[in-house]
């Protein structure tokens, strides 16, 4: 797996689980030439009720392996949990590597919003770091940001993507906060801070009281990505595939469907 001299770097996708899937996907939309290592943090997931601690020694140890073992030309880390937590500490850690972060995307939510409320839908980890604060008092002081902190939606999320069902009011109990009415006006813009979410969004769509946007920023990830990342004329894929490696070593027989579905080996 190691790139040979003559091959392109791979670039690398990381998640506690597989909602980083849906970054891959737009990533490989812009980066055709490029192959793709897709890591998952199986054995850890889901991140949302860890320790900080423990969770950043967890992430910055998992790395010094992904590094040494892979490679890549760059690093995509596509959990907003794992980012706004040990981002700053893997930039410090490895300097010689370019990581790409995904944090909510509460800027270009305040400057989309007309209704002035906006939502952010995100793990209970992500609500309460003071880096999704800061973003809130930099860029939506003009807005009425209600942070929603789901601890079941996550592993909803990936249930659903594996094909099996989830009931519409289990659904709605962790989205149902998002919804603001206020001074006659609605909330227009719900945030998708985690990357599982968006797999789910039509059944948010279905199930909200309201039309909103829900704004999914794989999109955005993906293109900051490709700015850091050399063109180049063709690809490098010696085998055609590209690479899943899960923690555990031994991910179930849908999430094995999933990823071959995905164009993914699982390594």
């Amino acid at each position: 797996m190691t790139a040979a001299a003559n091959e392109l770097k791979p670039v690398l996708v990381f998640d506690s689980g597989i909602g980083g899937l849906t970054v891959l996907r737009e990533a490989r939309v812009l980066m055709p030439e490029r192959s793709f290592l897709y890591v998952a943090d199986d054995a850890g997931f889901p991140y949302g009720g860890w320790e900080e601690q423990a969770l950043k020694e967890r992430v910055i140890d998992l790395f010094a392996k992904l590094l040494a073992e892979y490679d890549p030309e760059v690093c995509i880390i596509a959990c907003n949990t794992a980012f706004t937590l040990v981002g700053a500490d893997l930039r410090a850690a490895f300097p010689q590597m370019t990581f790409v972060g995904t944090v909510p995307a509460i800027k270009p939510a305040a400057e989309r919003t007309r209704s002035g409320l906006v939502s952010v839908l995100a793990t209970p980890g992500t609500v309460k770091r003071a880096y999704t604060r800061d973003l809130i008092q930099s860029f939506a002081q003009q807005c009425h940001v209600r942070l929603v902190g789901s601890e079941n939606l996550a592993r909803m999320a990936e249930v659903y993507i594996r094909g099996d069902a989830v009931s519409d009011d289990a659904v709605y109990a962790e989205i149902d906060q998002c919804f603001v009415e206020k001074d006659g006006r609605k909330t227009d813009i719900v945030v998708l801070a985690c990357t599982h979410y968006p797999f789910m969004a039509n059944v948010f769509r279905r199930l909200a009281p309201w039309p909103v946007d829900w704004l999914d920023p794989a999109e955005a990830i993906a293109r900051r990505a490709r700015s850091l990342v050399p063109h180049v004329a063709e690809a490098v894929h010696p085998d055609g595939f590209d690479f899943a490696v899960f923690t555990s070593g031994n991910p179930d027989f849908a999430t094995r469907r999933l990823i071959q579905g995905f164009g993914l080996k699982v390594g």
